[in-house]
């Protein structure tokens, strides 16, 4: 897929759902057991939205006709549940990619989790996503609050709008759709959180973003991550000119 900076993101979230999502299925490329959360089985997905530049998964983000395999919501939770009873976990996740980039996308994934939560419904299953299709439908927010063993976390890239450009590759422009999604989860009555990476908010703008919350009524800890600084994430990063800004 062609890439020019910056970007709609809702319009590439289509144009990439057209490429990942088939008749019910979505590409993956494996399913694993991780650290993160305290031991998480992982489902690593191909096809973002946004195209970070720190993404571990960036290279398959890109060019996601090139990667993974296309699995029906029966399968994958399937093999995210053996991979937990093997494993002895109990939380689940799909990472690597964004979950929803268009209604194709976002039914396959409440299939997932309707077959979770009606096969495992003591299972944990963390949602992470950029936001996006969240906060552009308030709709989305309102169906997720419906499965009890679900958390949401949102992943907020910037705080700023020339950074959240730089990071994202998406226009500045749309900076507000995660906020946004913030509100219309809470509203929903959803479990969710903030995720800000520290090394892009400055202390200013996490207390900007302690302010949103508190003006809409939100009551959530925001969870600050460390960049893991992969040689090819530098790279990446320096490319954007996102090191200084």
């Amino acid at each position: 897929m062609e890439v020019i900076l910056p970007f709609d993101p809702l319009e590439r979230a289509s144009e990439t759902e057209k490429v990942v999502v088939d008749k019910g299925k979505r590409k993956y490329y494996r399913v694993r057991a991780t650290g993160f959360y305290g031991g998480i089985v992982t489902a690593d997905a191909v096809g973002c939205c946004f195209l970070c530049a720190y993404c571990w998964n960036l290279g398959r983000n890109v060019h996601p006709e090139t990667a993974g395999e296309f699995l029906a919501a029966e399968e994958v939770a399937g093999r995210l549940l053996a991979t937990a009873q093997r494993k002895g976990l109990n939380q689940l996740r799909i990472s690597g990619a964004e979950p929803i980039i268009g209604l194709e996308s976002f039914k396959h994934l409440l299939n997932i989790l309707e077959v979770i939560s009606k096969k495992a419904p003591w299972v944990k299953f963390i949602l992470e996503t950029n936001g996006l299709l969240l906060g552009s439908d308030e709709t989305l927010a309102r169906e997720l609050a419906g499965f009890r063993g679900l958390a949401v976390r949102v992943s907020l890239k910037a705080g700023n709008k020339e950074k959240f450009e730089k990071i994202t590759g998406a226009r500045a422009d749309f900076f507000n759709y995660p906020w946004q999604a913030l509100i219309n989860l809470n509203e929903a009555g959803a479990r969710f959180w903030p995720a800000v990476v520290v090394e892009f908010f400055t202390r200013q703008e996490i207390s900007d973003l302690k302010n949103f919350l508190n003006r809409n009524h939100i009551t959530v800890a925001i969870e600050e991550e460390e960049l893991l600084h992969y040689p090819f994430v530098e790279n990446n990063l320096k490319k954007r000119g996102c090191l200084s800004v």
